[in-house]
């Protein structure tokens, strides 16, 4: 019998622990359970056009591309308030998606712009990103022992998005979550600061910061340079079973378009919907309001039109409507809380919604 090359001899220590290592993590693929998304098990919130386009997950129904402008429908693809939720003893949680037409945005976190988030029982725990093929398949360790805790992935802000499944321990249990308790969604409308710009987190958003806050479900309908107060929005919001409505689209009009969208745009809401708490928030604070005379005029003009806006449809009898001063969101002395004088960061977000809670509170008693 041939004796073996020396030099094979001293790799087959090393080539018995490759082999058994790639038969272990074989073994432990095989026995994840695996779910195929979409599943009744995974309920998706903050996306009500997902019930009639399932898989697809984007924030208006397919039926309204005609309705809007081919950008705010361009835009609508992004799943941005996007969430699965559910409840599982599983000790891990694994997610495979594609956001194939990824990017980076010279001011806003990759992650936040195309990645997912995980929370556990409320908490941060991790996130995850596209690769350079736009690929992502991440496991989280969640937990030392096996107990029902609370799960919410939130969804890219930014980009489209598809999941192909989920995965938990092999025979873990899978439940749903326990309900919200503002069961009917706050619905937001805005530019690119409502829509998550530049957050760094999908969960960092101002909703989802006050959803966690208030225990409240809700929709982002935030359109990035769009939110221009168009007919068709409103028309599009108030379809939906809303527990309250907060406009806050003051940054991409010009204070004319302002002037005149606003009250057209409350009209259409209360034709359908007199009796749901509508929040009108006016601007927040800009830097270069202190440099600039017009940026100023237009801020405080729009902070004055919509104040008195608000006061004469109080005044006339409508008392579920309410003012929120955007300087009670983020002030000069929160400046800090924006990425490039105009967008939030992570930080800006917390102030608005600290800024934001109160009135929210009071409208949803």
């Amino acid at each position: 019998m041939r004796s073996l090359p020396f030099a094979l001899l001293l790799a087959l220590p090393f080539l018995v622990v490759e082999i058994c290592g790639r038969d272990s993590r074989a073994a432990e693929a095989d026995q994840r359970q695996v779910i195929a998304f979409p599943d009744a098990r995974l309920p998706v919130y903050g996306l009500p056009g997902f019930v009639e386009d399932s898989p697809v997950l984007r924030r208006l129904p397919a039926r309204l591309k005609e309705s809007v402008r081919p950008e705010v429908w361009g835009l609508a693809q992004c799943p941005s308030g996007g969430r699965i939720r559910f409840r599982t003893d599983s000790t891990t949680v694994g997610i495979v998606a594609e956001n194939p037409r990824f990017s980076n945005m010279h001011h806003m976190p990759s992650v936040g712009e195309n990645g997912f988030d995980i929370y556990v029982d409320g908490k941060y725990l991790g996130s995850t990103w596209p690769d350079g093929a736009g690929k992502m398949a991440q496991t989280w360790k969640i937990g030392a022992e096996p107990k029902l805790r609370e799960v919410t992935l939130y969804l890219p802000l930014y980009k489209a998005v598809s999941i192909q499944s989920v995965s938990l321990d092999a025979g873990a249990r899978i439940e749903p979550p326990r309900p919200y308790k503002v069961a009917k969604p706050i619905v937001y409308y805005g530019s690119s600061i409502t829509q998550g710009g530049c957050a760094s987190n999908p969960g960092g958003s101002c909703q989802a910061l006050l959803e966690r806050k208030l225990n409240a479900d809700f929709v982002n309908l935030g359109m990035s340079g769009n939110g221009l107060g168009e007919p068709a929005l409103a028309e599009a919001i108030r379809e939906l079973d809303a527990s309250c409505i907060v406009l806050d689209f003051w940054a991409n009009p010009v204070l004319e378009k302002y002037i005149a969208a606003l009250p057209v745009f409350v009209e259409l809401l209360r034709e359908k919907r007199p009796k749901i708490p509508i929040l009108v928030v006016s601007p927040f604070y800009f830097p270069s309001e202190d440099a600039n005379p017009k940026v100023r005029e237009s801020q405080e003009a729009k902070r004055r039109f919509a104040r008195e806006f608000v006061a004469s449809r109080r005044k006339q009898g409508d008392r579920k409507i309410t003012y929120v001063d955007g300087l009670k969101m983020l002030s000069r002395d929160q400046a800090a809380g924006l990425v490039d004088g105009v967008h939030c960061n992570s930080l800006g977000f917390y102030f608005n919604a600290v800024g934001l809670e109160p009135a929210l509170r009071q409208a949803l008693k």
